[in-house]
């Protein structure tokens, strides 16, 4: 637990269909802390470890709170007492299924249904949690091209260190990175009867995840918490 450069709280698919074919699309098996061969798939134009570099170091994951270095003082053990304890008072959030969508030109999983108890799920971890936070250094705000975001995003920017929280929350599972339109298309075409047959319906959010960057700068499960409230 002390030898990783960033944590962050996931929600990451127990070990299944869903679980396993994700690691082989990216490359990359978070919970295994390995990699994965990539799947061969007919019909798309470029290799899949092009279309998956991007999101690979992060396995595969729908952010709950985003990646950030421990303040001073606190601690990974601490970090991890902590979550714990807010997960066990946390309810599991039901929804209807995921589907496969463009989100601008990535693809990702996303939710079907009122997402309301999520995001409100979601702003209690980032909240919980922000006090393990250190705050964003120069380079890390810059990496977040504060000149393009709006300004309730560059608020929470500044506020809780990453724009795309709480009313900016989207829940997401990344699957590619930033393709062109007619890229994304085909490879829409191509990934979605592959994975459709996988997604959970109902889709439950009952665990979150602990995730720990090391010093391949690669994600790994750390934890596992059921939400028990």
């Amino acid at each position: 637990m002390q030898d990783y450069r960033r944590y962050a709280i996931y929600w990451a698919p127990a070990p299944g269909p869903l679980a396993g074919f994700a690691a082989h699309w990216l490359g990359w098996d978070a919970d295994a802390g390995c990699e994965r061969p990539h799947p061969a798939l007919d019909g798309l134009d470029a290799p899949v470890e092009e279309i998956t570099a991007t999101p690979r170091k992060y396995g595969f994951h729908g952010t709950v709170k985003p990646p950030f270095r421990l303040a001073g003082g606190a601690t990974a053990d601490g970090l991890r007492r902590a979550a714990q304890a807010l997960c066990a008072d946390l309810a599991p959030v039901e929804l209807p299924g995921l589907a496969l969508h463009r989100l601008g030109g990535f693809l990702a999983l996303t939710p079907e249904g009122d997402q309301t108890a999520l995001s409100a799920l979601a702003a209690r971890v980032v909240a919980g949690l922000d006090g393990f936070r250190a705050p964003p250094d120069a380079a890390e705000i810059a990496r977040r091209r504060p000149e393009r975001l709006s300004p309730r995003q560059r608020e929470h920017l500044d506020l809780w260190g990453y724009p795309h929280v709480m009313d900016e929350f989207r829940f997401h599972l990344t699957l590619t990175g930033d393709l062109p339109a007619d890229r994304a298309a085909a490879v829409e075409r191509v990934l979605a009867p592959v994975i459709a047959p996988l997604c959970p319906r109902p889709f439950r959010v009952d665990s979150l995840c602990l995730f720990g960057e090391g010093a391949d700068g690669r994600f790994r499960i750390l934890h596992r918490y059921p939400l028990s409230g």
